[in-house]
């Protein structure tokens, strides 16, 4: 039986002001920019430069907003001539005198897949379905040289795609033979069978026991390669230790990319950091400014302006049609839309101003230093506190964020530690803990790493109290290996 009844609910629903507002406080500064242009192709009621006064609310400050054109006149002369002078900004400069026109040079450069693909006269039959497979199989060989995708979809591509029915065997008959290009140890499948490509080719090239054990290591003795345990070498391939030291020396030469020394790879992996903050120290006083390079002015369009005003004056006088409502109501959303967003951006760095503040009052001995070990325990609640923002929005602000400092560009997730006591009861930050832990890794024996217990005593001498445990989940925070994968011979 169906009952109807009320109910009373508080609900937390976020508007899309708020939404949008949320989204920007995300974007990095180097990011910023784009999503302006969007903005600005999307909103025709948005543009760029200073918000002016309203010409039409007052017609005596007409005289006034000529002089404020004027104004920015010339602040658009000095900031041309400012990017004339600035060696950072790169802009494709067009001349429509109709003498000349330039343009930006365009770099062209073989790619990594080209240099495959002018090999392929190098198979037995390079012509019909066979060419068609090796580019097929080039063109899935991954940015570090692999193929990492099983033959039985190669298959499925090459039926779907090119209308070629091919066995399995034909299909790695013709991947042996691309595994013979250059560079040494393309196209193979695992570390493993990378590994013992190369070391094909040398002894070809170079015939040797020492190479030849080292491909019976990588063969038959994988697993223990790869987990170093030397022990376990020695005795299996029946050497000593100084011979494993010999053979290990070879096949560190190995390539295990063998596609990283191509100039492309590089540039695609390459990132800038633009700052989102800049911090400079005048004598002892830190001054704190914020990056507003990516976010120019802002207002609303002249002439949807004008248009609205036109309406609202003209209103009392003459009936309005359906079409000029519709048309009306259409330039008043986009004029809304407009001013939220000029809005949202206006808060965004009132945000990151007031939470990058807070967090420079907090650690202020360290950015006066630069001594790591003067930052103090720090969660995002402490900065919430502060500034009296929502932890999320510290939480958004802090990602992806980034300031310049005298010691370099540090990110603002870095800055926030949990604190550890010492034994004299005072609290320190995670991060200093885990500078010592890896001065003390870095200069640990190599032919006997020190195991988590160890490291944990040598902290505990040193005045930190720290379980073993927590030694292991800083160290591989830290990125560092095991005791047994850090050995040496």
């Amino acid at each position: 039986m169906l009952r109807q009844s009320l109910s009373q609910k508080m609900l937390q629903k976020l508007s899309p002001q708020q939404i949008q507002l949320m989204k920007l406080l995300q974007i990095p500064t180097a990011n910023l920019e784009m999503r302006i242009k969007e903005e600005l192709e999307a909103n025709p009621a948005l543009d760029e430069g200073a918000q002016q006064e309203d010409e039409y609310a007052n017609e005596a400050d007409a005289e006034d907003s000529e002089g404020e054109a004027a104004e920015d006149f010339e602040l658009e002369e000095y900031i041309n001539e400012y990017e004339e002078d600035d060696p950072m900004v790169y802009r494709a400069r067009h001349d429509y005198d109709g003498e000349e026109v330039r343009t930006m040079p365009v770099a062209v450069e073989n790619t990594f897949h080209d240099h495959l693909e002018s090999q392929l006269g190098m198979l037995d039959h390079a012509e019909g379905e066979n060419f068609q497979i090796a580019l097929q199989l080039i063109g899935s060989i991954d940015d570090d040289g692999y193929l990492r995708r099983d033959p039985k979809a190669i298959l499925d591509d090459l039926m779907f795609t090119q209308n070629i029915l091919t066995t399995e065997e034909n299909v790695l008959a013709i991947l042996k033979q691309i595994q013979e290009f250059d560079p040494p140890g393309i196209a193979a499948r695992d570390l493993q069978e990378c590994l013992l490509i190369q070391l094909r080719k040398r002894l070809r090239r170079e015939p040797g026991e020492i190479l030849e054990k080292a491909y019976q290591i990588i063969d038959q003795h994988f697993e223990a390669f790869s987990k170093k345990h030397f022990t376990k070498l020695t005795r299996q391939m029946n050497i000593d230790e100084d011979e494993l030291r010999d053979i290990m020396q070879e096949i560190l030469k190995l390539n295990p990319k063998p596609a990283s020394g191509y100039g492309h790879q590089s540039q695609k992996s390459a990132s800038y950091i633009v700052p989102d903050f800049t911090i400079i120290n005048r004598d002892g006083e830190l001054d704190l400014t914020l990056n507003t390079r990516n976010a120019p002015d802002l207002r609303v369009n002249d002439h949807y302006r004008a248009m609205l005003q036109t309406y609202k004056v003209n209103k009392a006088n003459q009936r309005t049609t359906k079409k000029d409502r519709e048309a009306i109501m259409f330039i008043k959303q986009k004029i809304d839309s407009a001013k939220w967003f000029i809005d949202a951006i206006r808060k965004r760095q009132h945000t990151m101003y007031k939470t990058m503040y807070a967090i420079l009052q907090f650690q202020y001995d360290y950015f006066l230093s630069g001594d790591e070990r003067m930052l103090k325990p720090m969660i995002l609640k402490d900065i919430a506190d502060l500034t009296g923002l929502d932890i999320s929005t510290v939480s958004r602000v802090a990602n992806s964020k980034f300031v310049q400092t005298e010691f370099g560009i540090k990110r603002l997730k870095d800055f926030f530690s949990e604190s550890l006591q010492t034994q004299d009861g005072e609290e320190v930050s995670t991060l200093e803990v885990k500078n010592i832990l890896s001065d003390i890794i870095s200069t640990e024996n190599k032919r006997k790493p020190l195991s988590d217990e160890k490291l944990k005593n040598l902290l505990t001498d040193k005045g930190y109290n720290i379980a073993r445990r927590t030694v292991a989940k800083y160290r591989e925070q830290l990125s560092i290996p095991v005791a047994r994968l850090r050995k040496e011979l």
